[in-house]
């Protein structure tokens, strides 16, 4: 069985990947692999901001939200953070590019954090399964 990922838009499939190397052309593999390797740290610093517990929470409690903002404060509440734990947290969301400041003490989870996290958290974790679930067949 072929297993591919599509990324799939109003019904336009914007693109389609084997996820076995078999399975792709020996010349695009390596393009794919150089392509990979000239991004790795764009794709590392997201890795970087969500591969921390306390981030990751920060981020989900972020999109519990309706309108994707919180305060300071409530981080702090909600999370049972100190206040250095969120600051420098915050900080490290902010730079890269999940969280946006709109005003004192208060963030909003930008698009592309919102993106990112649904993607690395949801996606993935789809995507782990039913790979581990082909691999019991």
């Amino acid at each position: 069985m072929k297993l591919k990922l599509q990324l799939v838009r109003d019904g336009e499939v914007l693109f389609e990947i084997p996820l076995s190397p078999t399975d792709w052309p020996r010349e695009q593999l390596e393009d794919e692999l150089d392509a990979f390797e000239t991004d790795f740290q764009r794709f590392s610093k997201i890795f970087v901001v969500l591969s921390h517990e306390t981030r990751f929470r920060m981020m989900k409690r972020l999109m519990e939200e309706e309108d994707r903002t919180i305060n300071f404060a409530d981080f702090m509440r909600d999370l049972n953070l100190n206040p250095k734990i969120v600051w420098e947290n915050t900080k490290k969301l902010r730079e890269g590019g999940f969280l946006e400041k709109v005003e004192r003490g208060k963030y909003r989870c930008s698009e592309v954090g919102q993106r990112g996290f649904i993607l690395l958290s949801f996606a993935l974790r789809h995507l782990i399964e039913a790979l581990e679930e082909m691999e019991n067949f």
